[in-house]
This record gives C-alpha cells, structure tokens and sequence, in this order.
C-alpha cells in the first residue's frame, strides 16, 4: 500500500462509504427535485448533442479526485442539460418524474446490490418479488396459479410473453427452431413496436405479424374476426393476439372483453388463442376505481405486460411480465447451470432466473414495494387520475380552438393535437408542426414530442408529472401559440 490516499484504492472506497461522503452526490438529487419542482430554470437544453460532446472531450481519468469535486463536474458538465422531468412544464415522453421515496430506495438497492436470479443469491428480496408478483395478479383478477417477474420494461416483458406462447405452439422449437411454417402473431396497427421487434427476435421475421386495422385508434374487431377466419381458411396458425391497454400514440384501450371474445372463437383444442395484454403504460388503471372499466376482461388474457416506471411513476427501471398460469414462464426458457440452478433444490421454487429472461438483474421490486408501503393503490389511483385528468383539461382548451385541433378524447393520460395553421397543408404543414414542435422545446418553456397520425405529423403531449396542474396546460396551450406566430413569421 502506499502513503498516498489518493492511490490506494482501498482508501478511496473506505472513505466513499459513510453519509457524509455521499452528501455532495445526494445533494444534487435533492436540490433538482426542489429546484424543478417549484417549475424554476428551463425545461431542457438549448444546447446540441455536439457542444455538450466537445465539452465532455477530455483523456480518461488516471488519477482520482474526491468525490465532492465528482459532484461539482457532474453539475458543470452535464446536470444543466438534462431533461427535468420534475418540472411541471415537462409533457413529454412516456418518462415519469418519479416518486420520491422510490428515487431514494434507488440508491439502497444498489448499495445491497443483490442478484435476482436465484434465492440464494438474494434471500429475501426473491420472496419479496413473488409478493408483490402476487400482489399485482391478483389486481388483474387472477388465482393462486398466476406469476410473473420483474422486468426491465414492456419490450421485454412482451418478448418473453411470445416466447412463452411460441412454446406453447411449438414445443420442440428450443431444439428444432422455428422451421420453415412459423405461426403468425396478430395485432392491431397501433401496437407498440416491441411485437414486430419480438418477432423479429425470436426468428419467425416480422413477415409472420399480421396487422389488424384499427377502428379510432383501437384494435378493430370486426376486422380481427375477419382477419383471423382469413387466416384459419388457409391453415395459418396463430401463435398469439396482442391487444393494448394504453397504446403508445394515443393513449387508447382496445376493449380487451371483445378480443377475449374472438380469440375464443378462433381457439383450437377447446383453449382460445394465446392473449398477450400490452398493459405496459395503462396497467396503472386497475387501481383508479374512474378508469378500471377501461382494462374489463383483461383477467382473459394469457400474459399481460405492465410498466410501473409509467404511470405508476418509478424510477426506471420497473417492469412486470404477469401470467395466467406461471408455469408458461418456465417453457419460455431452456437452459442448463447447475451451477445457479438445481432444480432438486427445495430453494428452486424461489428461483427466478428460470422464468426470467435476464440473469444478472438488480432487485427493481423493492422500489415498488416501498412505492405501495409509502403511497398506498389509493394515493397511486388519485395520482393517475389525476395525470388523465390533465390531459382532459388540454383537450377541453384545444376543443374549438382556432389553430390546435384535438384529434380524439384522452382516454389517459395522452394527448394528440395538430396544428392547422391557414395556407398550408401536406409536407409544409408537417414540416411547421416539427419546426414548432423544435422552437417551443429549444425555448426552455416546456417539452413535449410528436408522432404521425394518419400519415400526418401531430403533436403529442404524455402528463407523467403529478405536479402539472390546469395553470400549467393554460401555459403550454400560451408557450405554442406564441412561438406558433414566430414560426409562421419567420417561415420561408
């Protein structure tokens, strides 16, 4: 060892370990939620990615430096030029401004940083896990057969609820593959994009998705029905339907009774086709007794795809994949570690990694436990009511509007607007509304993004902040209109 604290790297972590040494770095967390809360400073950065890359060009590190000037670079360097997501003007992407006492579990996690895979490895956040697994199926109204797992998001979750349905539809495809008459996988056109990628994945191509038209941005079922008798008339299997309870774009509820409806219409051997729920951003509904109405029948589906990073406002990441029956999550999987997994184990049972796409994965499940222990379904509710709520007041302001025309009735907490300025239409009219879309985000008075929408460019706002209220939509709906008039003054 030697006389210099600064090269011994014992030394260095020993004195990072003690509250005091962490107080610089969770100083700067405590001061962003004060400072965006109150709705001070700009929403976001005017800078580009090429100014803050120049100021971040410098030769790695060799020598150390104390953490509170760590602290101080973090907030020169980089800190001024996030997204604040906490600042109530933040309406955006479907990011939260997280709940504060997840935030702070955040950091207990890591310090315990225990492995999620097997028991052994975690021995009492993996008990923790399959409670509040239970906790979660039992909202959606299953039974004591029900499972799930704690995952990294929606896209994986619904990856790994294909995967199990794909063994359920060929069950020698772990040794076989899929082979050259793969099943197809139906959704609706508005689906998230994670269906075409699990396709893609797991080898059937995205070729063996078929599409459903969508009746008001909804899986059409009429056109489900005549899609799937379609399919069967030329000997088609179908490995799964995916419905969606909250799409991406706009926010809305397929009614999940009806397609439960059709696929056991279309079933074969007496079981209805496998029904995967996207739930990932409208799982938050089962608890608000105002919009649980909006997820009847999702208790039908087969596997369902939840994401508490969103409108249960975790801090990411927290995903769930929740099954009807759990052992579908072990044919999802085959391998071989017996050194991790020895299913002669009594412990095995507990083990999560052979139902789990990932293996080495962070204990995400404590933050949701202390999310229900601080909060309770009661305050969660109220706090996505009221997320929905505000998008509600943004489509109330916009309905008659003389520019911003509402597109359709929030059924959450997402909003799609256009802007129809006089005089233009077509690629002009798309091509002012990302102009705006730029000038209003760039101006530091709020972030929101965009999307296509029956091919034309719109703008979209998402409330995942419980702080926004009616005075701020009242600014949103002043900030464009504003730089609304710049853009057309200033158009060539």
């Amino acid at each position: 060892m030697t006389d210099d604290p600064s090269l011994d790297p014992l030394a260095l972590l020993e004195a990072d370990t003690t509250l005091e040494a962490a107080r610089p770095i969770l100083a700067l967390a405590a001061d962003y939620l004060t400072r965006t809360r109150a709705g001070e400073g700009p929403v976001s950065t005017w800078h580009s990615a090429e100014v803050i890359a120049d100021r971040l060009n410098e030769p790695l590190p060799r020598r150390s430096r104390p953490l509170a000037d760590v602290a101080r670079r973090l907030a020169s360097l980089l800190l001024e030029d996030v997204n604040r997501l906490a600042h109530p003007m933040y309406i955006g992407h479907q990011v939260s401004a997280p709940l504060p006492a997840a935030v702070w579990t955040d950091a207990l996690i890591s310090a315990f940083n225990q492995s999620m895979a097997v028991r052994e490895m975690s021995p009492s956040f993996t008990p923790l896990e399959h409670q509040v697994v239970e906790w979660m199926t039992d909202l959606v109204g299953w039974d004591a057969r029900a499972g799930g797992t704690m995952t990294s998001g929606g896209t994986e979750a619904t990856l790994t609820a294909l995967l199990a349905a794909r063994s359920r539809a060929m069950p020698d495809v772990w040794s076989q593959g899929v082979g050259a008459d793969a099943p197809v996988l139906v959704c609706g056109e508005h689906a998230h994009y994670a269906v075409m990628r699990a396709a893609g994945e797991m080898g059937l191509g995205m070729q063996r998705v078929v599409l459903v038209p969508s009746d008001d941005h909804r899986l059409g079922i009429p056109a489900l029905r005549d899609t799937l008798s379609d399919l069967r008339a030329r000997g088609t299997r179908v490995m799964a339907v995916v419905a969606t309870a909250g799409c991406t774009a706009t926010g809305s509820f397929d009614d999940l009774e009806a397609v439960a409806d059709v696929c056991d219409e279309f079933g074969e051997a007496g079981e209805p086709l496998w029904l995967h729920v996207d739930a990932a951003h409208g799982g938050a509904a089962l608890l608000s007794p105002a919009h649980a109405h909006k997820v009847r029948g999702i208790a039908r589906a087969r596997s369902v795809a939840w994401d508490p990073h969103k409108t249960l406002l975790l801090p990411l990441a927290a995903g769930l994949l929740l099954v009807r029956e759990e052992h579908d999550l072990e044919a999802a999987f085959s391998q071989r570690a017996p050194y991790l997994f020895n299913p002669n184990e009594d412990a095995h049972a507990w083990d999560i990694g052979p139902r789990s796409f990932q293996c080495s994965r962070r204990a995400d499940v404590v933050k949701l436990w202390v999310a229900f222990e601080r909060y309770g379904t009661d305050a969660l509710a109220a706090l996505y009511d009221r997320l929905c709520r505000m998008a509600t007041t943004l489509y109330a302001r916009l309905d008659g509007h003389a520019d911003f025309m509402p597109l359709h009735a929030p059924e959450s907490n997402i909003l799609c607007f256009a802007w129809n300025p006089a005089g233009y239409d077509g690629r002009e009219r798309d091509a002012l509304t990302d102009a705006l879309r730029e000038r209003y985000n760039r101006s530091g008075r709020g972030w929101i993004t965009a999307t296509t929408l029956n091919g034309r460019r719109v703008l979209r706002v998402t409330v995942m902040n419980a702080r926004t209220d009616v005075s701020h939509i009242d600014a949103l709906v002043q900030g464009l209109e504003a730089e609304a008039a710049y853009v057309l003054k200033h158009h060539r």
